[in-house]
């Protein structure tokens, strides 16, 4: 930002606060501990993409995986137990016969068993796919691929606080993977109030491009360019052609106005929502 560039003052996040779930680099070493006496429950990659943008802020106002209240209340109406608007559930599914307990503690691991967080036991309540498949997606047909692949999800939903101790790792395109904080920084260094935000699964192509360059003028603001990274159908192009798409692009944007940002969503293809 030039020394004659102010910073802009954007909107606030969703929910008026951006959540931050990571716990504090000072009581690592004694959450790391604690968690190593834990039983470990290993979530999938949706959960561990789910549980990434719970632990930025990317859900916010969610600071956990929805309890029962918050998670009717989005299947039937788009609403948390409070009314705010929230279209998708996001729930952590786990298996009955997997001993959980509520009023314990687990630990959270990816299928490498990696660490990612402690997770107190509020909740376990059951769901119904075929009720969710209806309302969500509006198809219980099992070539949706989201529909497919919740017939092998746990019937029972776990919910409770959320320490995070790491995000997940990732090896690739590391400095385009920004967290909502990170981005929220960059946006108000470009200095302009506005700001125009671009999300696809899909490559960017012309007619995009010339959308965006005409939809930032109109509001005299900046661009943020956010593709989705994360779990997608199959058959989509993958997130490595897609970056670099996105990449080849780039220079035909004004640099000063324009940001580009990975979002490590995982899709859900719930077309009527």
């Amino acid at each position: 930002m030039s020394a004659t560039t102010s910073r802009a003052t954007l909107i606030s996040p969703y929910g008026g606060e951006l959540v931050d779930l990571m716990v504090p680099k000072e009581d690592l070493a004694d959450a790391r501990a604690y968690a190593s006496t834990l039983p470990s429950l290993q979530i999938s990659a949706r959960a561990v993409c789910d549980l990434e943008m719970l632990a930025t802020g990317a859900f916010s106002p969610l600071k956990q995986f929805m309890g029962e209240a918050d998670f009717r209340g989005v299947v039937s109406d788009m609403r948390l137990a409070d009314g705010t608007l929230f279209p998708m559930p996001i729930t952590l599914p786990v298996p009955a016969d997997a001993g959980l307990a509520v009023g314990t503690d687990i630990a959270l691991r990816d299928s490498m068993n990696d660490l990612l967080a402690i997770m107190t036991i509020e909740e376990l309540y059951p769901w119904d796919p075929a009720i969710v498949a209806q309302h969500v997606l509006g198809s219980q047909d099992s070539k949706h691929p989201l529909v497919n692949e919740m017939s092998r999800w746990g019937r029972l939903n776990a919910a409770g606080k959320l320490r995070v101790l790491q995000l997940p790792r990732h090896y690739d395109f590391r400095e385009l993977r920004r967290t909502p904080a990170e981005v929220r920084e960059v946006l108000a260094e470009r200095g302009r109030n506005n700001v125009v935000a671009f999300q696809t699964r899909n490559p960017l192509h012309r007619a995009h491009e010339e959308l965006t360059k005409r939809a930032t003028a109109a509001i005299d603001g900046t661009l943020l360019l956010h593709p989705v990274v994360g779990m997608t159908k199959p058959g989509d192009v993958d997130h490595f052609t897609l970056v670099r798409c996105y990449e080849a692009v780039l220079d035909k944007y004004p640099a000063a106005t324009t940001t580009l940002s990975l979002l490590n969503l995982a899709m859900r293809m719930a077309g009527p929502r």
